[in-house]
């Protein structure tokens, strides 16, 4: 064991590149025993998680997982915690409404929500870009993306859905959010199967009746692939426009950049994904054969937690990870992992980051931080690194 300083410790939650560069210098794999006897694995260099992203040694099956890792009962079916050759089922079937032309024909709807949603606070000089335009953006296309109707894309919604992933929620809290997520998700599977071929131009129809055709979906599969879209469908990207925006006001230089030079986007996009990756941790595995690395073996049973946020730091991989360099390239970053867990919806984040930062600047000439950086609150999360709000000021 190796004792990380106190301080690191405290304020890994606020910022935690710090504390990642003292793991990557003293212990690129760190071991922690918890009071309950569970052995935690941190890998911390670009090399070691990037290549254990895809390692098959590694299982995401819930059965082998902590009930808190493996997420809640009846909602955890899905195909982040399933390994091939469920996996491979799983993810095939939900890969039909990710496909490029299906993305290209959201744009519309991205720009015209996004739009939308500026136009509401144009003239009042102050916003929230998480709660006032990052949250119902990215929650509104992934409701019209699986077909959840009016009533169910609401801020209790969210609420709801946010409480289900909410660590520092007590056990109770958290049941009683997964309780009502899950009727609400069984329900809805309901009444998408009476609503019969009607509901099959949206994903959750469509997988209800390739399920009901050919068996090829589990009722709990059907309302786990459910939970997880609703779930990551919006959240990563949440992050992505909360800590990119974040990065550009801190960075007025870039962000000036970026004002000049339109072009720039796409590699803007993967530099903000890069520096202060939505995903701090990949989700947790568990090891199932052993696995000897420059700094230590890793005995099955032990959970793996792979640190993304410190890969995408790494001074071996990057030229000064430090800085926000908008036109840095390449740029082989791990935000949306790597292998068969590589996100299944990284172009539709990277299309809805692109046009939420262009309308914010074309927007608004003048926008600026509305409380000082420190002032802000990171939301407590196992694996997302997001902010509870981001105030800002707009001219």
């Amino acid at each position: 064991m190796v004792d990380v300083p106190e301080g690191l410790l405290r304020a890994r939650h606020r910022d935690p590149y710090p504390y990642f560069e003292w793991l990557r210098e003293h212990a690129p794999l760190l071991r922690e025993d918890k009071p309950s006897g569970l052995t935690v694995w941190h890998v911390s260099r670009y090399a070691d998680v990037r290549s254990l992203l895809s390692d098959t040694r590694l299982s995401k099956r819930p059965d082998l997982l902590p009930a808190y890792v493996a997420g809640p009962a009846g909602l955890n079916e899905h195909l982040v915690h399933a390994d091939p050759p469920e996996h491979t089922r799983l993810r095939a079937l939900v890969n039909t409404a990710f496909i490029p032309r299906r993305i290209a024909a959201l744009e519309p709807l991205i720009h015209d929500t996004a739009a939308g949603l500026l136009a509401q606070f144009a003239d009042s000089g102050v916003a929230d870009l998480i709660e006032d335009f990052a949250m119902p953006l990215t929650f509104t296309l992934i409701c019209t993306i699986l077909g959840v109707p009016a009533e169910g894309n609401t801020a209790r919604t969210r609420e709801v859905l946010a409480h289900t992933v909410n660590p520092v929620a007590s056990s109770a809290q958290r049941a009683a959010h997964e309780r009502e997520l899950l009727d609400y998700l069984v329900a809805l599977v309901a009444h998408k199967r009476r609503a019969g071929p009607v509901a099959e131009a949206d994903l959750l129809g469509a997988l209800i009746a390739a399920s009901d055709e050919g068996g090829t979906l589990s009722e709990s599969e059907l309302v786990g692939t459910a939970y997880l879209l609703l779930l990551v469908g919006h959240d990563t990207t949440v992050n992505l426009i909360g800590n990119g925006m974040l990065a550009l006001l801190r960075h007025p230089h870039e962000l000036q950049r970026l004002r000049d030079n339109p072009g720039l986007m796409p590699t803007a996009i993967e530099e903000l994904l890069r520096y202060d990756s939505p995903v701090r941790d990949a989700t947790f595995r568990v090891c199932v054969k052993p696995i000897e690395l420059a700094h230590g073996l890793i005995s099955p049973g032990a959970i793996v937690s792979l640190l993304i946020g410190s890969a995408n730091h790494d001074w071996d991989q990057f030229d000064s990870p430090g800085r926000l360099d908008l036109s840095r390239s390449p740029n082989e970053h791990l935000a949306f992992g790597r292998g068969p867990h590589f996100c299944i919806g990284a172009a539709l984040a990277r299309m809805e980051g692109a046009i939420a930062f262009r309308l914010l600047l074309d927007r608004f000439g003048d926008i600026g931080l509305a409380v000082p950086p420190q002032d802000l609150a990171w939301r407590p999360s196992r694996v997302m690194r997001g902010l509870y709000r981001l105030p800002v000021l707009v001219g």
